[in-house]
Order: structure tokens, then C-alpha cells, then sequence
């Protein structure tokens, strides 16, 4: 069949080139609109509910909001994990599910269980739906600078959040724009506790007041004079003068105002969060978040333009500052592997025209290349495939194996050619040269589209893996897989077509090249040695495998390499109980302290949370965005290892715990696991107690197991409370209930908002509080006068016990169960060997109590999770590369042979793997992968040779003896020494840059590329000295009388 279709090719040549023209057209097209990222979207698909509860505590928000939703939405369709955050005043709610759930599908089943609960939240309580994105989409920052000092931090919020956020939500696949920092102005109704007890006013007659006094309605229409018009009443309260004029009561005939009994200003709303920039003090800014699987790129450059637009309507003086810009990394990114694309290019084309001494031919291989490249671009467009670092390297993974195809086809072609001008003493007409282009191709087309079969197969096991591994990494094998299975397409299709068309004129001879003489005079003596004795070098290569044991058991484990992003982030977690002007003084401080170091461009400090559903954070967590300056900018020797180091020495603050990690990196992981290390240990149980006390022992012990830089547990009951327990006997006697004690310590204590002031586009809040001097203090609180509805005047310690007590700052569930996380940084060791350690120090040293327990999250989790499903898939991978080697071969024995080659030329990639030092990560897994396809592919190749050539010398009329067998096996093997040194020179010009490389995305392509690179210096050895003398073992005691003809029927007829 493949005979057929590559004789078909050559017969209608033109539509084999129109069709190949269309192809490049659509790769054109499919190239200039691809999506692009940095990462793939590694977060699962989730659903985010974010309820609101204003002014209540964690312990309140858990009991009555956060546990009904958790509970419900465990019985959400597809949901596979709950997870519940109870902070001051907020309830985020995440539902992830199971991979390839479409999102929306999702989000309207969340919805219909949101609608069954929401009768079972408390009034004052409102949810709803985060957008329909994840941290991941935080693809770009910025801050609202006004170095003018003509615009306060208030103004530079309001600007924000009434007319930055608008604009920019315009731009296409901007989910949403929450605004950091900054302060929201609002209107402040500061009771007077003695002037209402003069003259009678309660708290709630204050706040009826004010909820009466502004409202706008309507009076329908009325008719007069054939017209129409519309009847409006508008009572917005627009000035503190409105305020301070509303009426309240009447005492006699005297009206009570809000100005006899408040004192009413404009201040800042009660924060959780701060943006502070460069240690200069704070500012406001923005995050724009950009929809899941959407084009961050194109989002990036969309938002910048959009900005650039708004410019001129901002007030004087303001301007937007850009604190991160995931697109810079992108471009890098981008541009270093368009590099390394543009190397392999090169060196093929180099390397074709050195070897094969015709630069006609190697314009065969440069051509085929791109077009290769072209239709897995095509395909991905098709599928929806994003391009970032995993895909390119994808295909410059493939480049290699891609080209052996077309460097045999050349290689038989020159053959062919030569032995013609060699017989017939002239050049080939042509209608001969096609016949004889023709020929090489159905000799060695078959097994060739087979063996480029078997890689594209090979990469089955990558397309199984889960959650993470398998989101990172399958682009990476959709794109090698697609470029493969292009690359054993065209090579019986185009390459056929092209070498009739480009492989003319003089063809040098073989033994013209001196770099051709040099390697059959090196190879020729070693092929005698092998060849004389067989067992022998059987024997060798089994002790060199043997001694593979060596590197297999001294390198470490780890997920993913560390991927540098270009920029940092800085996250240390402070103590619990931390207030907004410590967190303030604390994050300047360690802005300031981060930019003394010279290689930092920009820094910008957030403490606590956006205002947004994608941002779970307690106010004691810092997030400090890096830039650096660009690289050539840097002190000679620094690296970005050193300058984390670095960075760690200069930023030494008591009370803070230093985490360094990548912005994106540390997205996913928060996302997946709710940690932001690479390593989390979480420990769920009843009792927060029980489980503080359980997380502080396991941290002190993870502390000593070598490798941990810091370990951290979150203190569950570091929060600081001050407790007003009503006394209920008490409160009855003076006609109050347990809620009206609790409105009035909302009130009064707190501060409530009532409403909102109407201010043309804008909204801000009012709000109704006592004075801070009546509530600073554990006494006062206790002597805090108010006045019931029935004119009695009281202090709070009248109807209830106020005291100071201990409890959570923050409440952390999953799955319905309260969690306690220990946040592990690892430094220095691989991760597998560092979690090995600290799981067997854990288990000995901490004994749990019954209904508690412990699990390992983050990065080690998805390496297990990886490697017990590549136990699986991997051998059911080989039992069917195995099935294809049998219909090629239509024989057991070789099919077993080519199998059993391959764990041979794994070796030297494990032994280069060891000495650069590097882990084995799934990304090394993929690089050997890889390297396993390929030398399953040298092996066929090498038998075909054999095959064919026994096959000419029997049909010749020489004698089926050893003799014959033993010249078949020298004209063979040495007819391979070519084309071998082809790839194996076109396979290391592509990967040793991408291993020895630098720039964005070099440390993933140095994991995939270092198996390549040391399996190409063994496989070669292997296929072209090891499988001669196995086949030639097989061989030698068969029956004389044996036919090959019918011995390989599927190879005589081209399959």
C-alpha cells in the first residue's frame, strides 16, 4: 500500500505540489494566528464563588456561610474538590473538576446549586460568581502614580474603580479588572454615644434616617399641553451638608438633626489590601485577568493599547506605572526558540550539503523541514492548541528524528543514481532518474514510514498523563507527534517528488567526500571486530548496560525543573493578627530592602487581597512583584540562582519567613493544590487546636531534614478576638433580644455601611461607627453607652462579658473538612530524595491522633502521580510499537530484536543526565521518551539495509551461506554509515544548543534535550556495531535452502 502511494506520488507530481502549496498556505496563515502564552494553563477547570458578609469574623463566615455552600457543592456534577476560605468579612468558595469539563458547563451547574442554598445563607450575605478565570489569568499589573503629589491615594482608587476598570473590561477576553490598594473613600456618620442618651436617639433611629433621606423615586408621567412630562424626585445625599441637615426625631417642636447627635466626614473605607510601589510609599493599581485558554498575548498588547488611548483622560500628573507583563516573557520566550528553530534549520542545511557533497539534494531536507513544521502548526490551530515553550519545543524536538526519514530517502537516491552511472557509464535521462528516485523510495519508503510510525507512537505514554503533568506536557507531544506524523507522511508523498525534482546532474561519488572516506575507514575495522566476535561484543554491551545502574541510582526526582520567568515574585507570610498599618510599614520595609539590589528594576508590594475572586489572601500575606533590568544590565557572573540568594541575604525582616518563587509557577500551584511552595503537607481534621498543634511539630521537624530551606505552618489559632458574649437574662430585663445586643456591637463597634452615596457615575459607601476614642480599649468597650428602643440608657457591660480570646485568623477547608498547611521550600536537593526524607521523619516523630490526617501536596504530588501512571502506559506502549514492528517485519525475531536495542541506547542519555547534575523530572521522562522512538527507528533502518542487501545477493545468485551472509552484513552496515552520521550530526546541531542554551524556557529544553544528546552518542553505536552482530547470530544457523523472498514477503511488496 505504501509502494503504491509513493508511485502514485511520483506519477501525478503537480497535485502532489498544488496540494503542497495549499499546505503552506494554511501553515502561513495557522502561524500568524496561533494563541500565544508563555506556559500552557495548567489550572483545572473551576468555578469560583465569592460570598460577601461584611464585618463578620472568620469563625462566623465558616459556620454560616462557607460550610452550607462547601457542603452543597460537593454534589455538584464533575466536582472532584471543594475548597473553602473563610476571611474577615469573605467567603471564597472553590469547585474544581474533573479534567476537560467545559467551563460554562461548569459554571451553570454551579449556579443551579448556588440557588438551592442561597436560602440558607444570612441576610447580609451575597454571593456570587468569580469570573470565569483563574490566578493564572493575571497576565498583567499595574500601579496609578501621581509623583505631582496632586492626587491622594482615595482619588487614585476612585479613578481606578470608576473608569481604568470600565475601559479596560472592553478589551477583548479581559475577564475582569480588580483594583488593589489604594483607599475607597466613604462617608463616615460618627455617633455622638452622649448626645444620644441627652436626647433619646437610638442607634437604629440613626441609621432609618439615614436610609430614608437617600433615596430618588419617580411620579410616572403627567399631560399637559399635548406633552408629556416625567415626574422625579431625587433625594441622593450628595455633600456632608445633606448629611448633616437630615432629621431624625422630633423633641417638641424642635427637629433632631444628624448634626446634633454625629460628627459626619469623608474617610477611608476599612481595607484588605495594599499596593505599595519601589518602597516609595503606597499606591492604587489594577490586575487585569485575562479568560482561561484565551490569547494572553494578543489580551496584553490589547490592554497596553487601550491605555495608551486612555492617557490623555487622566488628571494631570497621573500616570500608569506597568509592575508585571506576562507578554515580555512571552516574546523571550518566543524569540529564543525562533532561535533555536532557525539553528537547526542551518545546521541541516550544513550538514546535508558536508556529507552528501550536493546542495540541490539538502535543499530536499530544508524544504521538507518547514513544511513538516507547517502542518502541526495547521493542526493545533484546528484543535485550539496554544504556542508556548512546551509546543515549540515540541517541534524543535522533532526536527531531528523528522529528517532521518528524508536523509535515507536521499541517501538510497544517490545510491541508486550512482550505481546507474556506474553501470551505464553516462547520467541518467529524465524519465530513467525518476524511475530510479522512484525505486529508492519504494525500497527503503515502507519501513521508512514505519519507523517514523513507531516514534510518532512512541509518544502515547506523554498523552495519559492527568491535572497538571499531562496540561504542561501534552502540548509539547501533540506538536512532536503531529510533526512526526507530517514528517512520515510527506516522506512518501513530497520527498519523492522533490528529489526527482532537485536530486539531478552530476551526483558526487560516496568516496569523493574525505569526511565519507573517514568514517568507513574507522567504521570498516570495528564492523570486523563485531563481526568476528559477535557473542563478545554481546556480552560488552550488556555489561555497559549493566553499569547504567550507576547513574540510575544516584539521580534525584523532581515535577518540573525551575523555570525562569524573568520576573520574581517575593511571598512571606507574616504572623496572624496583623494590622493594616504594620502590614503597611512591613511591606514598604522589604520593598525598600529588595531594590538596595542592583539587578532589580522595579518593585511592587501587595498585602492581602485584590478585589477579586481569584485572589484568596488573609492580609498577612505579602506578594511582592520583581522586575529585573534586563540582563546585560547585570553584575558580570550573576545568574538568577544567585541573585534569589542574593535577594535572601538583603531582605532579613524578624516576623516574616522568605519564599522566592515565579509568578506563574506559583498561579498553578496555588490553584491546583492551595499551596504556594513546592512542597505543601496538609493536615485535616476536626479541631483547629488539634491541628495547629499537629502542622507546628511537623514543621519543627522538616525543619532538620537536609535540602528544607524553610518550612512554615500556618498558626490556625494566632487570631486575636475580642469576645462580647450577650448575657441573655441581662438583655430580657431591658426588653432586648441576643440580635439587638449584636446590631448594636455591629454598629457601634464595627462601623456598618447603610447605603451608598450617588455621586454621577461613582458609588461610595456610608458608614455608621462611635468614635474611635469609646472603642480603642478592652474598658471602654465595656462602658460603651447606647439607648434601647424603650429609652433605657445602658453600657455594654450591662447585657454582656467582653474579653479578649484567641481563635483562627482565617479558616482553610477542604472537601468540608478544616485544614492546616505546612509550606515547605526546597533548595539545594531533589525533591523526591528531600520528601522521601522528611515523610520518613514525619512518621516517626509525629503520631497522629485518631480522625486526623496528613498528605503530601504541590509538586511531588503530580511526580507520583506521573510515575505510577507511567508504569502503566509505558509497557502497554511498547506492546503495541512491538505489534507495528511485526507487520513490518512479518517476522518475531527481528521485531524482538529492534525491541530489545533500545534499552541499550538509553544508556548514554542516563549517564549525561547524571553528570550535568540534573533530576530526573517528567520532563527528562519525555526527553528519553523521545530517545527510545528514535532508536527504535535507527534499529529498523539498519535491519532494512541488511535485509535488502542479503536480498540483492541472493537474487544475484550467490550461495545462502555465511559467507554471503557475512558480505551482505558489511555492504549493509556500511551503506548505513552516511545517513547515520546525517542524523546523528543533524540531531546534535539541533539539541546541543537547546542543552547548553540560555534564555526563557532553556531549562526545560535542557531536561528534554540531555537524553537526546547522550542516547545519540550510544544508539548510533548501538544500531550501527550491536545489532550486526545479533542479526548475524540469528542468521548464521538457518537452513541453506531457506528462500529470503518468502522469508520477507511484506518487504518484496513494498507493504
Amino acid at each position: 500500500m505504501i509502494a503504491a502511494l509513493i508511485r502514485w506520488s511520483v506519477a501525478n507530481r503537480f497535485l502532489v505540489l498544488i496540494a503542497t502549496a495549499f499546505l503552506v498556505a494554511a501553515a502561513l496563515f495557522s502561524v500568524a494566528n496561533t494563541p500565544v502564552d508563555a506556559l500552557p494553563d495548567l489550572s483545572d477547570t473551576q468555578v469560583i464563588v465569592r460570598t460577601t458578609y461584611a464585618g463578620k469574623p472568620p469563625q462566623v463566615v465558616e459556620d454560616l456561610v462557607t460550610y452550607p455552600l462547601t457542603t452543597t457543592m460537593l454534589s455538584v456534577p464533575g466536582a472532584k474538590t471543594v475548597r473553602g476560605y473563610s476571611f474577615f468579612g469573605d467567603s471564597f468558595v472553590y469547585i474544581l473538576f474533573d479534567d476537560k469539563t467545559d467551563p460554562y458547563w461548569a459554571r451553570s451547574r454551579v449556579v443551579e446549586y448556588l440557588n438551592q442554598v442561597q436560602s440558607k445563607l444570612p441576610a447580609g450575605a451575597t454571593a456570587a460568581l468569580g469570573p470565569d478565570a483563574t490566578g493564572v489569568g493575571w497576565v498583567y499589573e499595574y500601579a496609578l502614580v501621581d509623583r505631582t503629589g496632586k492626587t491622594d491615594i482615595g482619588q487614585l482608587r476612585a479613578l481606578n474603580d470608576w473608569f481604568l476598570k470600565f475601559e479596560l473590561k472592553t478589551v477583548q477576553d479581559v475577564a475582569e479588572v480588580a483594583s488593589i490598594g489604594g483607599m475607597v473613600r466613604q462617608y463616615q456618620v460618627v455617633l455622638d454615644p452622649d448626645r444620644m442618651r441627652q436626647l433619646g436617639v437610638t442607634q437604629a433611629m440613626v441609621m432609618d434616617a439615614l436610609q430614608k433621606a437617600n433615596q430618588s423615586s419617580g411620579g410616572s408621567v403627567v399631560e399637559m399641553a399635548e406633552t408629556e412630562y416625567m415626574v422625579r424626585s431625587r433625594g441622593f445625599l450628595k455633600s456632608l451638608d445633606d448629611f448633616r441637615g437630615i432629621p431624625i426625631s422630633v423633641s417638641g417642636a424642635t427637629p433632631v438633626l444628624l448634626r446634633d447627635v454625629a460628627f459626619v466626614q469623608v474617610g477611608p473605607e476599612m481595607r484588605r489590601g495594599i499596593a505599595e510601589l519601589d518602597g516609595e510609599g503606597e499606591v492604587a493599581g489594577g490586575v487585569v485577568v485575562m479568560r482561561s485558554g484565551k490569547n494572553a498575548r494578543a489580551t496584553i498588547e490589547g490592554v497596553k493599547a487601550k491605555l495608551e488611548q486612555l492617557k490623555p483622560s487622566l488628571p494631570k500628573g497621573v500616570e500608569v506605572v506597568d509592575t508585571y507583563d506576562r507578554s515580555k516573557l512571552i516574546d523571550r520566550s518566543i524569540d529564543n526558540l525562533k532561535l533555536k528553530l532557525t539553528e537547526e534549520f542551518i545546521a541541516v542545511a550544513v550538514v546535508c550539503a558536508i556529507f552528501l557533497f550536493h546542495l540541490r539534494s539538502a535543499l530536499v531536507a530544508v524544504i521538507s523541514l518547514p513544511i513538516a513544521v507547517g502542518i502541526a502548526f495547521i493542526v493545533m490551530r484546528w484543535q485550539g492548541l496554544n504556542a508556548n515553550i512546551l509546543s515549540l519545543a515540541g517541534i524543535a524536538l522533532a526536527c531531528g528524528a523528522a529528517l532521518d526519514g528524508v536523509v535515507v530517502l536521499l541517501e538510497a537516491a544517490h545510491k541508486h543514481i550512482e550505481g546507474f552511472e556506474h553501470e551505464h557509464g553516462r547520467l541518467p535521462t529524465v524519465a530513467e532518474r525518476w524511475q530510479l528516485v522512484t525505486d529508492a523510495s519504494v525500497e527503503v519508503g515502507p519501513a521508512l514510514f514505519f519507523s517514523l510510525l513507531v516514534i510518532t507512537l512512541s509518544f502515547l505514554p506523554v498523552f495519559t498523563l492527568e491535572a497538571q503533568e499531562g496540561r504542561l506536557f501534552s502540548p509539547l507531544a501533540f506538536t512532536k507527534t503531529y510533526t512526526m506524523a507530517a514528517a512520515a507522511a510527506l516522506s512518501v508523498t513530497l520527498v519523492p517528488v522533490l528529489m526527482g525534482l532537485l536530486v539531478r546532474g552530476r551526483i558526487p561519488r560516496e568516496t569523493s567526500n574525505p569526511l565519507n572516506r573517514f568514517l568507513m575507514r574507522v567504521y570498516r575495522p570495528a564492523l570486523e571486530v563485531v563481526l568476528r566476535f559477535p557473542k563478545a561484543t554481546l556480552a560488552i554491551a550488556g555489561c555497559v548496560l549493566a553499569l547504567t545502574f550507576i547513574p540510575l541510582t544516584r539521580v534525584g526526582g523532581e515535577f518540573m525543573p525551575p523555570l525562569d520567568e524573568g520576573d520574581l515574585l517575593y511571598m512571606p507570610s507574616a504572623l496572624p493578627g496583623l494590622s493594616v498599618s504594620k502590614a503597611t510599614e512591613l511591606l514598604q520595609q522589604t520593598d525598600r530592602l529588595i531594590k538596595t539590589v542592583p539587578e532589580v528594576d522595579r518593585v511592587f508590594g501587595k498585602a492581602g487581597r485584590a478585589d477579586s475572586a481569584t485572589d484568596p489572601a488573609p492580609l498577612e500575606m505579602f506578594e511582592t512583584t520583581i522586575q529585573f533590568k534586563p540582563r546585560d544590565q547585570w553584575r558580570a557572573g550573576m545568574t538568577p540562582d544567585k541573585l534569589v540568594e542574593e535577594l535572601d541575604r538583603a531582605v532579613k525582616v524578624p516576623g516574616l519567613s522568605n519564599i522566592w518563587v515565579p509568578p506563574i509557577r506559583n498561579r498553578i500551584d496555588m490553584l491546583a493544590t492551595g499551596i504556594k511552595s513546592p512542597v505543601g503537607i496538609k493536615v485535616a481534621g476536626s479541631d483547629l487546636a488539634t491541628i495547629d498543634k499537629l502542622a507546628t511539630r511537623i514543621e519543627s521537624v522538616v525543619k532538620n531534614v537536609p535540602g528544607v530551606s524553610s518550612a512554615l505552618a500556618e498558626r490556625l489559632t494566632g487570631g486575636r478576638y475580642i469576645d462580647v458574649d450577650v448575657d441573655r437574662a441581662a438583655a430580657a430585663r431591658y426588653g432586648m433580644s441576643v440580635t439587638d445586643v449584636q446590631g448594636i456591637v455591629a454598629t457601634a463597634i464595627g462601623g456598618e455601611n447603610v447605603g451608598e452615596v450617588v455621586s454621577g457615575r461613582e458609588r461610595f459607601p456610608i458608614n455608621v461607627r462611635y468614635p474611635r476614642e469609646v472603642r480603642d480599649s478592652l474598658e471602654r468597650l465595656r462602658t460603651l453607652p447606647f439607648v434601647t428602643e424603650k429609652g433605657a440608657q445602658l453600657l455594654l457591660q450591662d447585657v454582656a462579658q467582653v474579653r479578649i480570646e484567641e481563635g483562627p485568623p482565617m479558616l482553610r477547608s477542604e472537601n468540608a473538612r478544616l485544614s492546616g498547611w505546612v509550606y515547605v521550600d526546597v533548595r539545594g536537593r531533589d525533591l523526591r530524595s528531600v520528601v522521601q526524607d522528611m515523610q520518613a521523619a514525619v512518621s516517626k516523630e509525629v503520631a497522629m491522633p485518631a480522625g486526623y490526617a496528613i498528605s503530601w501536596s504541590g509538586q511531588f504530588e503530580y511526580l507520583e502521580r506521573a510515575t505510577e501512571r507511567m508504569k502503566v502506559v509505558i509497557p502497554a506502549t511498547l506492546a503495541v510499537i512491538f505489534v507495528l514492528l511485526y507487520l513490518l517485519f512479518r517476522n518475531a525475531t527481528d521485531a524482538v530484536l529492534v525491541m530489545a536495542a533500545v534499552p541499550f541506547s538509553l544508556v548514554g542519555g542516563f549517564w549525561l543526565v547524571w553528570l550535568l547534575g540534573h533530576s530526573v523530572s517528567v520532563a527528562t521522562a519525555v526527553g528519553f521518551i523521545a530517545l527510545a522512538g528514535v532508536a527504535a527507528e535507527f534499529g529498523v533502518v539498519m535491519l532494512v539495509y541488511l535485509e535488502n542487501a542479503l536480498k540483492r545477493r541472493l537474487a544475484a545468485g550467490e550461495p545462502d551461506n555465511e559467507e554471503t551472509l557475512l558480505a551482505a552484513i558489511r555492504e549493509g552496515a556500511v551503506l548505513r554509515v552516511r545517513p547515520k552520521a546525517m542524523t546523528v550530526a543533524i540531531v546534535l546541531a539541533g539539541l546541543i544548543p537547546m542543552m547548553w542554551g540560555e534564555g526563557t524556557g532553556s531549562e526545560i529544553m535542557a531536561r528534554i534535550a540531555a537524553p537526546m544528546v547522550g542516547g545519540m552518542v550510544t544508539a548510533p553505536l548501538l544500531s550501527m556495531l550491536v545489532v550486526p552482530a545479533a542479526w548475524y547470530l540469528l542468521h548464521r544457523g538457518r537452513a541453506k535452502s531457506t528462500k529470503p523472498a518468502a522469508a520477507r514477503p511484506a518487504l518484496d511488496a513494498g507493504l
